[in-house]
């Protein structure tokens, strides 16, 4: 699996949780989203530099 569906599949967990009533898990999942997907915008950004 893709970085990118790993996020996505976070990410429209999240917005399950949240539309459930799951606010500490989706907030987890978004934050987990986020982060991975920062990481990932980082490595394209310095392997790009280089």
């Amino acid at each position: 699996m893709t970085k990118d569906t790993i996020m996505s599949i976070l990410f429209i967990a999240g917005i399950f949780g949240f539309i459930s009533g799951e606010f500490i898990l989706s907030t987890l999942l978004f934050a987990t989203a986020a982060i991975s997907s920062n990481i990932a915008s980082g490595s394209k950004r310095s392997k790009i530099s280089e």
